[in-house]
């Protein structure tokens, strides 16, 4: 059987500790986009399920880059150039103990998740998906990790199958089990859904893939910020991510894959820094991750996450992940309470985001009701288009947390939708 709470974290066990030992206001003062207001309106960002918010530490990073270190890399014998090849390096280091990698050598950087799953896809999965292969995903996916599959088996004349999901939003495991099969060639599954936050339980599901020797990737975009991540405790075999909703710069992410696999990959593009020698004839690579990192790279976008994961750290996952699911249950027990107003998906472990709807207010009015209260929501459907046709809905408003949320941000929250309720009934 599987285990009912998410093997990373357990919802009865943070909501049970008695305090997160986070220092929210102190943590609010590294932000400071947070004092802005709109119209005349404090901000209350509930959006970091889309991009999180940057702290000091992070820009200031960026700048100091750019004035003090701006070179290429890997390239020059000037002290610039070998300044900026440590600090980059330096970042890779830092991601590869962040998450428990083996080695610094698993960690390739990318623009964000979609380029890492589109890497996957098209350099392993071009060499191993065949005519007749099965992909297996969930109902729960973002399009980043369905699209670059269907392209994949289009090409390919394989099948994409879909693990449902039940009426609260949980991946149905007995049909998960009876979808793995000899045909299955990869599980490509998200950790936590952006659109109603579900975790799943990804742990069982990757020890029971790999009793069948199936590969797993999985898709960490809204896990690496909210839950302590062990890669190899976890034992996938891809994990991908994006910089930008871990409180680091946008246009940077990874890929991780164990080194074995990235080693049986090709390129994924041609260009500069990726080659060992070049001939009219023939050109021969260089070893990960340096192959699949071709051209100049965001280098300021990786010195920026090496200082988001720097400032993550030095906060403590285990104590972000405790405010952020005190701030879930009371968001859910505030929510609950408005007229009208129906909360999406009642999963037993849920992270990082929870969607909702009110009678006769379509979402879009929704978010603009509440922006006007200076709130910043998300409305429509979280580029999980196939999940909200499950659950019978066009779109959905989605309220996303951080580490620096606060229940007085709720409580504006439930305030702004009683106006919405009550504007619309």
């Amino acid at each position: 059987m599987f285990p009912a709470m998410s093997e990373t974290v357990s919802q009865s066990q943070l909501n049970s500790t008695l305090g997160s030992g986070l220092d929210v206001d102190a943590v609010r003062r590294d932000f400071p986009i947070l004092d802005i207001q709109v119209g005349k309106k404090p901000l209350v960002y509930l959006d970091s399920a889309a991009t999180a918010q940057k702290p000091q530490q992070v820009t200031d990073t960026i700048q100091r880059y750019y004035m003090m270190q701006n070179a290429n890399i890997h390239r020059g014998v000037h002290y610039l150039s070998q300044s900026a090849t440590d600090a980059y390096e330096e970042s890779r280091r830092k991601i590869a103990t962040f998450f428990n990698a083996a080695t610094p050598d698993e960690i390739v950087f990318v623009r964000g998740t979609t380029e890492a799953i589109n890497l996957v896809a098209q350099t392993w999965g071009r060499t191993n998906i065949k005519k007749d292969d099965e992909i297996l995903i969930s109902e729960l996916e973002h399009h980043a990790n369905i699209v670059p599959w269907q392209i994949l088996c289009e090409e390919k004349g394989a099948r994409l199958k879909v693990i449902p999901i039940d009426d609260r939003g949980r991946l149905k495991l007995d049909a998960f089990e009876k979808l793995l099969t000899s045909a299955t060639r990869l599980l490509a599954i998200t950790h936590i859904s952006n659109a109603i936050g579900t975790v799943n339980p990804i742990r069982e599901m990757i020890r029971r893939a790999h009793a069948l020797d199936i590969p797993v990737l999985i898709d960490g975009a809204q896990s690496a910020p909210h839950l302590p991540i062990d890669l190899q405790a976890l034992d996938c075999d891809f994990y991908v991510c994006s910089g930008h909703k871990l409180y680091g710069p946008t246009g940077i992410g990874i890929l991780y894959a164990k080194y074995t696999i990235l080693k049986s990959m090709p390129p994924y593009q041609g260009g500069g820094d990726m080659i060992q020698t070049v001939t009219f004839e023939k050109t021969t690579y260089k070893a990960p991750p340096e192959r699949f990192e071709a051209g100049t790279p965001n280098i300021a976008g990786v010195v920026g996450l090496g200082a988001a994961i720097d400032y993550v750290q030095n906060l403590g996952r285990d104590r972000i992940a405790r405010h952020e699911t005190d701030l879930i249950a009371y968001a859910e027990d505030r929510l609950a309470t408005v007229p009208g107003l129906k909360l999406i998906g009642s999963p037993e472990t849920r992270a990082g985001a929870l969607s909702f709807v009110i009678d006769g207010a379509h979402p879009h009015d929704i978010g603009t009701i509440l922006d006007s209260e200076g709130i910043a929501i998300r409305a429509g459907h979280h580029c999980a288009q196939p999940l909200m046709r499950r659950l019978g809905l066009p779109s959905t408003a989605r309220a996303s947390f951080a580490c620096y949320n606060t229940h007085e941000e709720i409580d504006a929250l439930e305030k702004a939708a009683r106006k919405v309720q009550k504007l619309f009934n």
